[in-house]
């Protein structure tokens, strides 16, 4: 039992050595993960590509699953499509080679929102992330029925993340 949990923390030390969190210009990310809002959870893909050394560009997918409370949408409530912007501050910060941090803002079809998030690698091709968002401004400025907040409120997003 003592030389396999032995072994076990041998070989997530080795992978952890060779983690890299972001390379900067070129470096390219693939998240897959699931996203909760208020009344809604749901799946959302996001790529990312570094123009610079703390620098990248993005686009984000989301589609909501799972409407609680008798929540009614359509397909257009559902689907989210955004483009951002990230400020990639883990080697200013120096945590770790394997760990970033990456607040940011977006523009999507829905609002005008910032983001803060999280992504922490075992490997140089496998990680985990988390973010958490919120919108500045909606482009719909009247009152939101319960289908038009979906994608337009505080969301929660965690996940695995993956070098390309």
């Amino acid at each position: 039992m003592k030389k396999g949990l032995l072994l076990i923390v041998l070989l997530l030390t080795l992978g952890l050595v060779n983690a890299q969190s972001f390379e900067g210009k070129g470096d390219q990310k693939l998240q897959i993960g699931a996203n909760f809002q208020d009344n809604v959870n749901g799946i959302t893909v996001t790529y990312d590509y570094g123009l610079g050394e703390n620098i990248s560009v993005g686009l984000v997918t989301g589609y909501a699953l799972n409407l609680n409370n008798g929540l009614d949408a359509n397909f257009e409530d559902r689907v989210e499509i955004e483009t951002r912007f990230n400020a990639n501050l883990g080697n200013v910060l120096n945590i770790s080679d394997n760990f970033d941090v990456y607040p940011g803002i977006s523009l999507s079809l829905k609002n005008f929102g910032g983001h803060l998030g999280m992504r922490y690698f075992f490997s140089s091709g496998f990680g985990i992330f988390s973010e958490f968002g919120t919108t500045f401004a909606k482009y719909n400025s009247d009152v939101l029925t319960p289908a038009e907040k979906i994608h337009n409120q505080f969301t929660v997003n965690i996940g695995a993340v993956f070098n390309l």
